[in-house]
């Protein structure tokens, strides 16, 4: 069995994470989604509320049939949060077991500059609130562990 970097209270596991080509996904287990990690000012993480799995996590979601996991990224962004960005960073392919029977999985990462004014929220079915957080503040609800590890690996290197 692969070696585990992380694993959440659901028994998700983060097995790898590689800063390589957006164009060289590896190919031995499916590339489902993308995710985005918006940081504000280097110190706030964009995360949303999903009322499904009741935590705060990273905006992002499954990748469409027909779909580029940038155009994912983008889409699930500003259905999510509001936002609209078009010019997404590429960070890196993270690998995962995931569910019951512990299916290999890799999923696309973004990351861009943000201001917590770059978008329009309103709540939906899908998602209840945003927030900006920095880490420390509390929050009201479990936060998805795993999430927040790939937002620090696309947090911007600081020049302070």
């Amino acid at each position: 069995m692969e070696k585990e970097l992380a694993r959440d209270d659901n028994g998700d596991a983060l097995t790898g994470f590689y800063r390589i080509a957006e164009r060289a996904c590896p190919d031995d287990a499916p590339l489902t989604a993308a995710l985005v990690a918006l940081w504000h000012r280097d110190r706030e993480l964009l995360l949303v509320f999903n009322r499904y799995r009741q935590c705060w996590e990273l905006p992002g979601g499954m990748i469409d049939p027909g779909e580029t996991p940038r155009q994912a990224a983008v889409r699930e962004l500003h259905e999510e949060a509001g936002i609209h960005l078009e010019t997404l960073t590429f960070v890196g392919f993270a690998r995962f077991r995931l569910g019951i029977e512990q299916r290999t999985e890799y999923l696309a990462l973004y990351t861009a500059p943000a201001t917590p004014h770059d978008g329009r929220f309103t709540p939906n079915e899908e998602i209840a609130a945003i927030c900006w957080w920095n880490g420390v503040r509390p929050l009201t609800g479990r936060v998805q562990f795993l999430d927040v590890m790939l937002g620090d690996l696309a947090r911007p290197v600081s020049n302070v």
